[in-house]
């Protein structure tokens, strides 16, 4: 099965230490989103886990721990945008941050971690141009550190509607779209990076971007050498690609503050459960209480039977 950590939350930068703590004692308690007290006991041995998909905005935290990955197979999904504190509040500057991501390419090689330039948004301050001349910046900035680009778009959900509605921002039109990606291909293109779109109906082949999938395939396999046999998950979005995976992170933990976010919907929320977090629980936010409900998830390895794959 393949682990996703995670869509929810930053786990590298704010709960590493409860991460390898979970690896260390081979499994996880993860809540059902609408139930807080039914949790799903989820193994997280070797033989079982195929992959594991990092997501995350700052792994610095995670850098000296990365040995006790050796037993598994691993990537990052690493968002880098340009966005100032009016959009992503507490991140560090954005030249610390591309160190950041080429101290950990170096580590763990450029196939290992991807960039993600998204959400994409637009309003007086946020042009397409001011997109293209940072976009050129950190790509070329990032030249022989990783070899894919993912991009998106905005995403209005109801939480963050009066947020974008006081920032000015809106649905970006498909002249915009294809203007901006016209551009931003060609820089990619020019700094080696395959351009790819994440859950995106659009089609953008005219530009040479195609849709992607940010649990991949093929990236799997190649790490791996092995035969991925995995469907695509049928609990994300329509247009969304991605392999299906097993997500051990909690909605509202994330720190960042980021206006665009659709995994947390208060800072109130945050704080509360930061407050209750326990590095060495089973869980991510509290600990095990005596009314929680714990049913074991059917867990196996995806891997083909067959011969590896190279």
């Amino acid at each position: 099965m393949i682990i996703s950590a995670s869509r929810r939350t930053d786990i590298p930068a704010f709960y590493s230490s409860w991460f390898f703590n979970r690896l260390k004692d081979g499994f996880v308690l993860v809540p059902n989103p609408r139930n807080s007290k039914q949790l799903s006991r989820i193994f997280l041995s070797p033989d079982i886990v195929d992959c594991i998909v990092f997501w995350t905005k700052n792994p610095s935290s995670m850098l000296h721990k990365l040995v006790k990955l050796s037993e598994y197979p691993f990537y990052f999904q690493f968002t880098l945008t340009a966005y100032e504190a009016d959009i992503e509040k507490h991140l560090p500057a954005l030249q610390k941050r591309i160190a950041i991501f080429k101290q950990l390419a170096e580590h763990v090689g450029q196939d290992r971690v991807i960039w993600r330039y998204d959400p994409i948004l637009i309003n007086k301050h946020y042009t397409i141009d001011y997109h293209i001349d940072f976009f050129n910046q950190i790509a070329s900035s990032l030249r022989g550190y990783t070899d894919s680009c993912i991009i998106s778009f905005i995403d209005d959900y109801p939480h963050i509607q009066q947020s974008l509605i006081k920032e000015d921002i809106n649905r970006l039109q498909v002249v915009d779209i294809l203007n901006l990606c016209s551009s931003l291909s060609e820089i990619a293109s020019d700094n080696q990076l395959t351009l790819q779109t994440c859950a995106e109906e659009i089609e953008l082949l005219n530009c040479n971007i195609s849709h992607g999938a940010c649990i991949d395939k093929t990236r799997i396999e190649k790490i791996t050498g092995r035969l991925l046999l995995a469907k695509k998950d049928k609990n994300q979005r329509n247009n969304c690609q991605c392999l299906e995976s097993i997500d051990i992170g909690t909605y509202d933990t994330c720190s960042f503050g980021c206006l665009y976010c659709y995994a947390t919907t208060s800072k109130r929320k945050v704080q509360a459960n930061k407050r209750l977090y326990n590095q060495c629980s089973p869980k991510l936010v509290g600990d095990l209480l005596e009314t929680d409900i714990i049913k074991d998830k059917p867990m196996r390895s995806l891997f083909s039977l067959q011969n590896e794959l190279f």
